[in-house]
C-alpha cells in the first residue's frame, strides 16, 4: 500500500452530499451504483447541478448495440453557454494576468454583456447554426468571450495557440473550413513579443472559408490592421449589441472541434458535442472538484489544450477563473506562484513537467509566497512522479489535495482524477470518475489488478465525441478507439489499478517498451531517473536491435553536468534497484534537448522515427522541431 499523504476533512463536500443523497456510505459504492446503472446516475447528475432543458428528453440513455450506438438524452434541447453565462452580479468571472505584469478583470455581469456584443458580430457576419468560429488567441479574456458567443448561437468552436506556426494552424483549421477567425496582434513569450499578424495573412491567403478575421490588440506595440478585405478590428466588429440569446440545441449538438498532436500524420478533428462537455465537466468540477462560487480556479494552459475548454467550463459553478497568457518559467520560475499568491487563487492546476522542474530549481513556493488559499493543486499531461507528490506536500503545503488526473482531448475530460472524500496516496491518483467504466486490460482482454496493462472503458459515458470531422461513415473514430477490443474503448494509456482503487499511468501505450517481449512503461523509467539532480529530464525509446528490442535512454542534464561512465552506472543502478533489470537502459545518451509537442508533452514516437530514419510526418505539431535533430545518426546507436 502507497503511504497516504493527505486525508480529507471536510465532511460537506458536494461529493458527499451526493453520496448521501443516494444513501451510499462510500465512494467505492457511489461508483459501483454510477456504471450499475449509467442512466439513473447521469439523470441525477444533471438535477444535482441545475442543468437548465429547453426541451425535455425522452429518456436519458438509447443504446441499440456496442456503445458507438449510445444516445444520450435524445429529444433534450440545452445550450453550454447558457450554463457559463447563468450568474450575475459584480463578482470576477474572469482575471487575466500577463507576463509583463498585466491585469484585467471582468465581472459576470460584464462578461455577458461582452459576448452579447462578439454573438452581434457573428450574426452580422452571416454565422449560423453549424458554423464553424475560430480562435488563434493566446489565453486571454476574448478567447472565453468569442467562445462562448459562438456557442451560445449554435456555431462549434475550434482553437489554438498563437505558437503555432502557419502550417500547423492550416493542418487545422483548414479542416474544418471555419467561416469567422479571431486572432491577435501577437503575443509575448519569455519577455519577448512576437507578431501574429503575418501568420495570420498565411493563413488567410489558404484557408479561404474565412470571411471575417477579427483582431485584437493583445500587445504594446504599433500595428496596422492590413489590406487584407477579410480584416477587421475588435473594437469596430463589437461596436454594436442586442440582447443576448442562447439557441436550445440537441444534446449532442456540435460545441468543440478538438485535434490530436498531430505529430504522426494530419491532426484528427475531433467533435465534442454541448450536452456531453457540459454534464462531464459539472461532475468533475462539481462533484470532484469541489469547486463553487466562492473558489477562484487557475489551471496553466493555452488555447490548444483541451485544459482551456475544461478551464472554461468552471464558469459553470459561479466560479472566477484566473487566466495567464505567458512563460510558465519566467520570473525565475515563479511567475504562476506569485499570480496563485495575489489573486488568492483555491485550485491551481498544472502539468507534472512543471511541478518536476520547479523541484530541480529548488523552488520553495510555500516558503516564498502566501498559499494559504490553496486547498487543491491539479497536475496532468504526462504522469505525475512519486518524487513530485514529495514536493508539494513537503515545499507547498502539508494541507492541500494533490490531484493527479488523466483522460484526454479524446473525451475532453478524465477517466481517473481526485476526489474530495478520499485519502491522496503517494504516486497514485486517487479514483476513477464517476459514471466512467473504467478498467485495465492484459493482451487478452482480461481484467487484471496490481499489474499493467491497457486502460479502457467498457460503457458508454456522455463525452464520447460524436465524431471525428469529416469522418461520414465513422470509420476512423472506430479505429482510433475501439479496434483494440472490440466495442470496448481502449485509451491507448499503459496503466495499473490498485488495490484501494487508486490508478497508475505508466505512459502512453504506443510508446511502450518491449525488450524480450517484457512490457515496460517509459514512466516507470522517466519516474527513477529524475529523481536524480544530474538529470533536468528524459526520454526513452525501444531500438530495434538484434531481432529484438533494446532500452535507449537520452537525458538532458544539469548546466556543468558531464554523463561519465560513473553518471550512467549511477542512473542504471536506480532503474535497477527501484524498477527491473528490464527496465536498464542498453544505452545512454545526453542530448541538449528533448522535442514536445505545443501543449508540452514529450514524443517518443517521433524520437523512435528519428532514430530508425523514418519521417516524421508532421513536425508542426511540435513546440521545438529542431530538438529532433539531436537523436538522428548517432554513432553511439550503431553498436
Amino acid at each position: 500500500m502507497r503511504g497516504v499523504l493527505w486525508e480529507p476533512r471536510d465532511s460537506a463536500s458536494a461529493m458527499r452530499q451526493f453520496m448521501q443523497q443516494h444513501a451510499c456510505s462510500d465512494y467505492q459504492a457511489l461508483h459501483a451504483w454510477s456504471v450499475r446503472d449509467p442512466a439513473a446516475f447521469w439523470e441525477s447528475l444533471a438535477s444535482y447541478s441545475n442543468v437548465i432543458f429547453h426541451d425535455v428528453a425522452d429518456q436519458t440513455l438509447e443504446q441499440n448495440g456496442d456503445m458507438l450506438s449510445a444516445r444520450w438524452f435524445p429529444g433534450a434541447t440545452l445550450n453550454y453557454a447558457e450554463h457559463l453565462l447563468r450568474h450575475s452580479g459584480y463578482q470576477p468571472a474572469l482575471i487575466f494576468r500577463g507576463e509583463l505584469g498585466e491585469r484585467q478583470e471582468i465581472s459576470f455581469d460584464e462578461l455577458r454583456a461582452r459576448v452579447a456584443a462578439v454573438a452581434t458580430g457573428l450574426k452580422d457576419a452571416g454565422v449560423t447554426r453549424g458554423d464553424r468560429v475560430a480562435g488563434y488567441l493566446p489565453n486571454c479574456p476574448e478567447a472565453i468571450i468569442a467562445m462562448l458567443a459562438a456557442s451560445s448561437m449554435g456555431a462549434i468552436w475550434s482553437s489554438c495557440s498563437p505558437d503555432f506556426g502557419a502550417n500547423g494552424v492550416v493542418d487545422r483549421f483548414g479542416q474544418i473550413a471555419p467561416k469567422v477567425l479571431f486572432c491577435a496582434d501577437g503575443y509575448v513569450y519569455n519577455g519577448k513579443t512576437f507578431d501574429s499578424l503575418a501568420t495570420v495573412q498565411q493563413v488567410l491567403d489558404r484557408v479561404d472559408s474565412i470571411e471575417v478575421a477579427v483582431v485584437i490588440s493583445f500587445t504594446e506595440r504599433d500595428w496596422q490592421l492590413g489590406d487584407h478585405p477579410a480584416l477587421r478590428h475588435w473594437d469596430d466588429f463589437t461596436a454594436r449589441s442586442e440582447p443576448l440569446e442562447f439557441v436550445p440545441l440537441p444534446f449532442d449538438h456540435p460545441l468543440f472541434i478538438m485535434y490530436s498532436s498531430g505529430t504522426t500524420g494530419a491532426p484528427k478533428c475531433i467533435v465534442h458535442g454541448h450536452g456531453g462537455t457540459l454534464l462531464q465537466h459539472l461532475k468533475e468540477h462539481v462533484l470532484h472538484g469541489d469547486l463553487d462560487a466562492s473558489d477562484r480556479l487557475f489551471y496553466f494552459t493555452t488555447c490548444g489544450w483541451m485544459m482551456w475548454n475544461w478551464l472554461a467550463s468552471g464558469l459553470a459553478t459561479g466560479a472566477t477563473l484566473v487566466l495567464f497568457d505567458g512563460a510558465p518559467f519566467a520570473n525565475d520560475g515563479r511567475i504562476l506562484w506569485q499570480i496563485v499568491a495575489d489573486e488568492k487563487v483555491t485550485v491551481f492546476g498544472t502539468s507534472a513537467k512543471y511541478l518536476a522542474a520547479q523541484e530541480k530549481a529548488g523552488v520553495l513556493p510555500g516558503t516564498e509566497f502566501d498559499l494559504q488559499h490553496v486547498r487543491s493543486v491539479l497536475s496532468t499531461g504526462s504522469p505525475l512522479a512519486p518524487a513530485s507528490f514529495d514536493y508539494v506536500y513537503n515545499a507547498v503545503s502539508a494541507d492541500v489535495q494533490l490531484s493527479s488526473i488523466a483522460g484526454g482531448t479524446d473525451i475532453i475530460s478524465c477517466f481517473v482524477l481526485g476526489n474530495p472524500v478520499l485519502p491522496v496516496r503517494r504516486g497514485e491518483i486517487q479514483c476513477v470518475g464517476l459514471g466512467m467504466d473504467v478498467d485495465i486490460f492484459d493482451d487478452n482482454g482480461q481484467s487484471i489488478r496490481e499489474q499493467n496493462g491497457e486502460l479502457v472503458c467498457k460503457q458508454a459515458f456522455p463525452s464520447m465525441p460524436v465524431g471525428f470531422w469529416n469522418d461520414t461513415d465513422g470509420s476512423r473514430y472506430r479505429a482510433a478507439y475501439f479496434d483494440r477490443f472490440p466495442g470496448i474503448w481502449a485509451q491507448g494509456d499503459f496503466a495499473e489499478m490498485t488495490t484501494e482503487g487508486g490508478v497508475v499511468i505508466h505512459g502512453r501505450s504506443d510508446a511502450v517498451l518491449n525488450p524480450g517481449g517484457v512490457r515496460i512503461g517509459t514512466a516507470e523509467i522517466y519516474r527513477q531517473v529524475e529523481k536524480l539532480d544530474e538529470i533536468l529530464e528524459c526520454i526513452a525509446i525501444g531500438q530495434d536491435w538484434d531481432d529484438d528490442v533494446r532500452v535507449v535512454l537520452f537525458v538532458v542534464l544539469r548546466a556543468g553536468v558531464t554523463l561519465t561512465d560513473d553518471l550512467q552506472q549511477k542512473i542504471r543502478k536506480v532503474i535497477r534497484a527501484n524498477t527491473t533489470p528490464r527496465h536498464v537502459p542498453a544505452k545512454i545518451i545526453a542530448v541538449p534537448a528533448i522535442p514536445r509537442t505545443i501543449s508540452g508533452k514529450i514524443v517518443e514516437l517521433a524520437v523512435r522515427s528519428v532514430v530508425h530514419n523514418k519521417p516524421v510526418r508532421n513536425t508542426d505539431a511540435l513546440a521545438n522541431p529542431e530538438a529532433l535533430e539531436h537523436f538522428r545518426d548517432l554513432a553511439e546507436l550503431k553498436d
